[in-house]
Protein backbone atom coordinates (compact mmCIF):
# COMPACT_ATOMS: atom_id res chain seq x y z
CA UNK A 1 0.00 0.00 0.00
CA UNK A 2 1.86 3.11 -1.30
CA UNK A 3 1.60 6.27 1.30
CA UNK A 4 -1.29 8.84 1.00
CA UNK A 5 0.05 12.03 -0.77
CA UNK A 6 0.03 14.89 0.71
CA UNK A 7 -0.54 18.34 -0.75
CA UNK A 8 2.40 20.95 -0.11
CA UNK A 9 1.71 23.27 2.49
CA UNK A 10 3.77 25.95 1.42
CA UNK A 11 5.71 28.61 3.68
CA UNK A 12 5.25 31.25 6.17
CA UNK A 13 6.78 34.24 5.97
CA UNK A 14 6.96 36.78 8.61
CA UNK A 15 6.74 40.64 7.52
CA UNK A 16 6.20 44.21 9.44
CA UNK A 17 3.25 45.62 10.01
CA UNK A 18 3.20 47.86 7.07
CA UNK A 19 3.91 45.39 4.75
CA UNK A 20 1.06 43.20 5.91
CA UNK A 21 -1.52 45.89 5.76
CA UNK A 22 -0.87 46.18 1.98
CA UNK A 23 -1.11 42.58 1.55
CA UNK A 24 -4.31 42.68 3.21
CA UNK A 25 -5.35 45.41 0.95
CA UNK A 26 -4.27 43.46 -1.96
CA UNK A 27 -6.50 40.67 -0.86
CA UNK A 28 -9.57 42.61 -0.43
CA UNK A 29 -9.68 44.32 -3.81
CA UNK A 30 -9.06 41.25 -5.65
CA UNK A 31 -11.69 39.62 -3.77
CA UNK A 32 -14.26 42.41 -4.56
CA UNK A 33 -16.53 41.05 -7.00
CA UNK A 34 -18.41 43.86 -9.13
CA UNK A 35 -21.05 40.57 -10.65
CA UNK A 36 -22.49 40.74 -6.56
CA UNK A 37 -24.74 43.47 -6.11
CA UNK A 38 -24.86 45.78 -3.24
CA UNK A 39 -27.05 48.26 -2.10
CA UNK A 40 -25.24 52.02 -2.61
CA UNK A 41 -24.87 53.36 0.39
CA UNK A 42 -24.53 57.40 1.38
CA UNK A 43 -21.98 57.61 3.59
CA UNK A 44 -20.84 60.90 5.68
CA UNK A 45 -18.02 61.60 6.96
CA UNK A 46 -17.24 63.90 10.08
CA UNK A 47 -13.59 65.53 9.72
CA UNK A 48 -12.29 66.48 13.01
CA UNK A 49 -11.75 63.29 15.30
CA UNK A 50 -12.94 61.12 13.00
CA UNK A 51 -11.06 61.12 9.72
CA UNK A 52 -8.28 62.94 11.65
CA UNK A 53 -6.51 63.40 14.44
CA UNK A 54 -5.80 66.29 16.90
CA UNK A 55 -2.76 66.96 15.07
CA UNK A 56 -4.43 66.71 11.16
CA UNK A 57 -2.62 63.34 11.19
CA UNK A 58 -5.26 60.78 9.33
CA UNK A 59 -7.03 58.12 10.64
CA UNK A 60 -5.17 55.00 10.47
CA UNK A 61 -6.40 52.79 7.77
CA UNK A 62 -8.94 55.56 6.66
CA UNK A 63 -7.42 56.39 3.48
CA UNK A 64 -7.50 52.12 2.01
CA UNK A 65 -10.85 51.90 3.77
CA UNK A 66 -12.68 54.97 2.17
CA UNK A 67 -11.35 53.59 -1.25
CA UNK A 68 -12.54 50.35 -0.37
CA UNK A 69 -16.39 51.57 0.32
CA UNK A 70 -15.75 52.92 -3.16
CA UNK A 71 -15.06 50.55 -5.17
CA UNK A 72 -17.76 48.50 -3.54
CA UNK A 73 -20.15 51.05 -5.15
CA UNK A 74 -21.00 53.32 -2.02
CA UNK A 75 -20.63 57.30 -2.02
CA UNK A 76 -18.24 58.37 0.52
CA UNK A 77 -18.80 62.20 1.29
CA UNK A 78 -17.77 64.50 3.90
CA UNK A 79 -20.28 66.43 6.28
CA UNK A 80 -18.05 68.95 8.44
CA UNK A 81 -18.45 71.83 10.45
CA UNK A 82 -15.57 73.40 9.23
CA UNK A 83 -16.17 75.55 5.92
CA UNK A 84 -15.26 74.62 1.91
CA UNK A 85 -11.26 76.49 3.08
CA UNK A 86 -10.61 74.08 5.69
CA UNK A 87 -12.32 70.90 4.48
CA UNK A 88 -10.66 71.18 0.53
CA UNK A 89 -7.31 69.47 2.00
CA UNK A 90 -8.70 66.86 3.80
CA UNK A 91 -10.38 65.18 0.60
CA UNK A 92 -7.02 65.80 -1.09
CA UNK A 93 -5.81 63.79 2.03
CA UNK A 94 -8.65 61.28 1.56
CA UNK A 95 -8.14 60.78 -2.22
CA UNK A 96 -11.54 61.45 -3.06
CA UNK A 97 -13.91 63.79 -4.77
CA UNK A 98 -17.26 63.28 -4.12
CA UNK A 99 -20.44 64.58 -5.99
CA UNK A 100 -21.39 66.82 -3.10
CA UNK A 101 -19.48 67.94 -0.04
CA UNK A 102 -21.87 69.43 3.35
CA UNK A 103 -19.94 72.28 5.07
CA UNK A 104 -20.50 74.68 7.80
CA UNK A 105 -22.89 72.32 9.68
CA UNK A 106 -25.20 72.09 6.75
CA UNK A 107 -25.68 75.56 5.93
CA UNK A 108 -23.48 75.39 2.62
CA UNK A 109 -23.71 72.08 0.16
CA UNK A 110 -21.20 72.42 -2.52
CA UNK A 111 -21.38 70.23 -6.15
CA UNK A 112 -18.63 69.08 -7.94
CA UNK A 113 -17.73 70.80 -10.84
CA UNK A 114 -14.33 69.85 -11.81
CA UNK A 115 -13.30 66.59 -9.91
CA UNK A 116 -9.12 66.42 -10.63
CA UNK A 117 -9.18 70.28 -9.83
CA UNK A 118 -11.70 69.68 -6.59
CA UNK A 119 -13.48 72.71 -8.25
CA UNK A 120 -17.04 72.54 -6.43
CA UNK A 121 -19.22 75.68 -6.32
CA UNK A 122 -21.72 76.70 -3.89
CA UNK A 123 -25.39 74.80 -4.65
CA UNK A 124 -26.92 76.06 -1.75
CA UNK A 125 -26.10 78.31 1.37
CA UNK A 126 -28.52 79.45 4.25
CA UNK A 127 -27.90 82.55 5.66
CA UNK A 128 -29.18 84.79 8.80
CA UNK A 129 -28.90 88.54 10.05
CA UNK A 130 -26.16 87.93 12.87
CA UNK A 131 -26.43 91.31 14.56
CA UNK A 132 -28.72 90.23 17.54
CA UNK A 133 -27.16 86.78 18.48
CA UNK A 134 -23.38 88.77 18.40
CA UNK A 135 -24.85 90.90 20.79
CA UNK A 136 -25.95 88.87 23.29
CA UNK A 137 -23.06 86.71 23.33
CA UNK A 138 -20.62 89.73 23.50
CA UNK A 139 -22.77 91.15 26.29
CA UNK A 140 -21.69 87.39 28.17
CA UNK A 141 -18.59 86.76 26.52
CA UNK A 142 -17.00 90.12 26.27
CA UNK A 143 -13.60 88.55 26.31
CA UNK A 144 -14.24 85.74 23.22
CA UNK A 145 -13.03 85.76 19.90
CA UNK A 146 -15.60 85.87 17.13
CA UNK A 147 -15.37 84.57 13.12
CA UNK A 148 -18.45 84.88 10.56
CA UNK A 149 -18.42 82.75 7.56
CA UNK A 150 -20.22 84.55 5.01
CA UNK A 151 -22.36 83.27 1.45
CA UNK A 152 -19.62 83.68 -0.67
CA UNK A 153 -17.52 81.74 1.27
CA UNK A 154 -14.92 84.20 2.92
CA UNK A 155 -14.25 84.50 6.29
CA UNK A 156 -13.83 87.39 8.67
CA UNK A 157 -12.80 87.47 12.60
CA UNK A 158 -12.14 89.69 15.39
CA UNK A 159 -8.66 88.01 16.78
CA UNK A 160 -6.43 85.09 15.91
CA UNK A 161 -8.00 82.06 16.95
CA UNK A 162 -5.74 79.33 18.00
CA UNK A 163 -5.75 75.88 15.92
CA UNK A 164 -7.92 77.56 13.70
CA UNK A 165 -6.99 77.94 9.44
CA UNK A 166 -7.37 81.71 8.51
CA UNK A 167 -6.04 81.22 5.55
CA UNK A 168 -7.88 83.96 3.24
CA UNK A 169 -9.53 85.23 6.29
CA UNK A 170 -10.07 88.95 7.16
CA UNK A 171 -9.48 90.17 10.65
CA UNK A 172 -11.98 93.25 10.92
CA UNK A 173 -14.02 95.18 13.60
CA UNK A 174 -16.74 93.38 15.90
CA UNK A 175 -18.72 95.85 14.40
CA UNK A 176 -18.05 94.47 11.07
CA UNK A 177 -19.33 91.06 11.54
CA UNK A 178 -22.83 91.29 11.28
CA UNK A 179 -22.94 93.77 8.28
CA UNK A 180 -24.51 91.72 6.22
CA UNK A 181 -26.06 88.20 6.52
CA UNK A 182 -23.86 85.26 7.43
CA UNK A 183 -24.01 81.26 7.15
CA UNK A 184 -22.34 80.18 10.46
CA UNK A 185 -20.66 82.06 14.04
CA UNK A 186 -17.99 81.06 15.57
CA UNK A 187 -17.13 81.86 19.17
CA UNK A 188 -14.16 80.82 20.53
CA UNK A 189 -13.22 80.99 24.37
CA UNK A 190 -10.73 78.82 26.00
CA UNK A 191 -11.09 79.52 30.11
CA UNK A 192 -15.27 78.47 29.06
CA UNK A 193 -15.63 74.54 30.06
CA UNK A 194 -18.20 72.87 27.73
CA UNK A 195 -21.38 72.91 30.70
CA UNK A 196 -20.35 77.27 30.53
CA UNK A 197 -21.62 77.05 26.89
CA UNK A 198 -24.71 74.94 27.31
CA UNK A 199 -25.53 77.06 30.66
CA UNK A 200 -25.00 80.36 28.60
CA UNK A 201 -27.34 79.45 25.57
CA UNK A 202 -29.68 78.15 28.28
CA UNK A 203 -29.93 81.59 30.14
CA UNK A 204 -29.99 83.81 27.05
CA UNK A 205 -32.23 81.77 24.98
CA UNK A 206 -30.85 81.45 21.14
CA UNK A 207 -33.93 80.36 19.67
CA UNK A 208 -33.67 82.04 16.29
CA UNK A 209 -30.51 79.46 15.67
CA UNK A 210 -29.21 76.18 15.47
CA UNK A 211 -25.99 75.88 17.78
CA UNK A 212 -23.75 73.32 18.69
CA UNK A 213 -21.04 73.44 21.68
CA UNK A 214 -17.75 72.13 20.73
CA UNK A 215 -15.76 70.09 23.30
CA UNK A 216 -12.84 71.80 22.93
CA UNK A 217 -14.53 75.40 24.14
CA UNK A 218 -16.34 76.98 20.92
CA UNK A 219 -20.14 77.27 19.83
CA UNK A 220 -20.92 76.90 16.87
CA UNK A 221 -23.91 78.78 15.41
CA UNK A 222 -25.85 78.25 11.92
CA UNK A 223 -29.04 79.36 10.75
CA UNK A 224 -31.93 78.41 12.78
CA UNK A 225 -33.45 74.44 11.94
CA UNK A 226 -29.84 74.26 9.77
CA UNK A 227 -27.64 71.25 11.09
CA UNK A 228 -25.72 68.55 9.34
CA UNK A 229 -28.73 66.23 8.55
CA UNK A 230 -30.40 69.17 6.54
CA UNK A 231 -27.54 69.76 3.98
CA UNK A 232 -27.70 65.87 3.89
CA UNK A 233 -30.76 65.26 3.20
CA UNK A 234 -30.56 67.52 0.10
CA UNK A 235 -27.56 65.23 -1.54
CA UNK A 236 -29.61 62.12 -0.56
CA UNK A 237 -32.41 63.51 -2.67
CA UNK A 238 -30.29 64.68 -5.30
CA UNK A 239 -28.18 61.23 -5.36
CA UNK A 240 -31.77 59.42 -5.55
CA UNK A 241 -30.57 57.34 -2.53
CA UNK A 242 -32.77 55.14 -0.59
CA UNK A 243 -33.69 57.08 3.19
CA UNK A 244 -32.59 53.77 4.56
CA UNK A 245 -29.17 53.40 2.69
CA UNK A 246 -27.41 55.83 4.93
CA UNK A 247 -24.19 55.74 7.36
CA UNK A 248 -22.74 58.43 8.91
CA UNK A 249 -19.82 58.30 11.30
CA UNK A 250 -18.93 61.45 13.70
CA UNK A 251 -17.58 62.34 17.11
CA UNK A 252 -19.07 65.89 18.38
CA UNK A 253 -22.64 67.19 19.22
CA UNK A 254 -22.90 68.87 15.94
CA UNK A 255 -23.18 65.58 14.51
CA UNK A 256 -26.33 64.70 16.72
CA UNK A 257 -28.46 65.97 13.97
CA UNK A 258 -27.43 63.52 10.99
CA UNK A 259 -27.25 60.85 13.39
CA UNK A 260 -31.31 61.42 14.14
CA UNK A 261 -31.77 61.75 10.94
CA UNK A 262 -30.03 58.62 9.65
CA UNK A 263 -31.44 56.41 12.30
CA UNK A 264 -35.14 57.85 11.90
CA UNK A 265 -35.02 56.63 8.69
CA UNK A 266 -34.10 52.79 9.10
CA UNK A 267 -30.09 53.89 8.34
CA UNK A 268 -27.04 54.03 10.44
CA UNK A 269 -25.26 56.11 12.82
CA UNK A 270 -21.96 55.62 14.09
CA UNK A 271 -20.11 57.47 17.00
CA UNK A 272 -16.80 57.19 17.76
CA UNK A 273 -15.50 55.35 20.71
CA UNK A 274 -13.92 59.21 22.37
CA UNK A 275 -16.80 61.54 21.57
CA UNK A 276 -19.09 62.76 24.57
CA UNK A 277 -21.14 60.40 26.36
CA UNK A 278 -24.72 62.25 25.19
CA UNK A 279 -22.99 61.53 21.34
CA UNK A 280 -22.35 58.08 21.93
CA UNK A 281 -25.70 57.04 23.35
CA UNK A 282 -27.34 58.90 20.61
CA UNK A 283 -25.75 56.96 17.57
CA UNK A 284 -26.89 53.56 17.21
CA UNK A 285 -23.78 51.93 17.04
CA UNK A 286 -19.90 52.94 18.51
CA UNK A 287 -16.96 52.19 16.82
CA UNK A 288 -13.11 52.31 18.49
CA UNK A 289 -11.77 55.95 18.83
CA UNK A 290 -10.02 58.14 15.53
CA UNK A 291 -7.02 57.21 17.12
CA UNK A 292 -7.46 53.68 16.65
CA UNK A 293 -8.84 54.03 13.22
CA UNK A 294 -12.41 53.66 13.99
CA UNK A 295 -13.54 54.79 10.62
CA UNK A 296 -12.16 52.22 8.61
CA UNK A 297 -12.95 49.63 11.22
CA UNK A 298 -16.53 50.43 10.26
CA UNK A 299 -15.84 50.69 6.58
CA UNK A 300 -14.17 47.56 6.20
CA UNK A 301 -17.34 45.53 7.13
CA UNK A 302 -19.32 46.77 4.46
Amino acid sequence: MTEAHLPPTGSIKVVKPKKAAKLVERVARDTEDEAVVTERLLIALDIDGTVILEDESLSPGVVDAVAHAQRAGHEVMIATGRSWEGTQGILRMLGIAPEYVVCSNGAVVLKRVDAGALHYDREHVETFDATEVLTQLREHLPDARYLVELPDGRRLYTEYLDDWNLMHAQRVSFEELAAQPVCRIVVVAPEQQEQDFVDLVGRIGLNEVSYAVGWTAWLDIAPQGVDKSTGLERVRTELGIDPSHVLVIGDGRNDLGMFGWALENGGRAVAMEQGPQEVRDAAGETTTSVSAGGVAEVLRKL
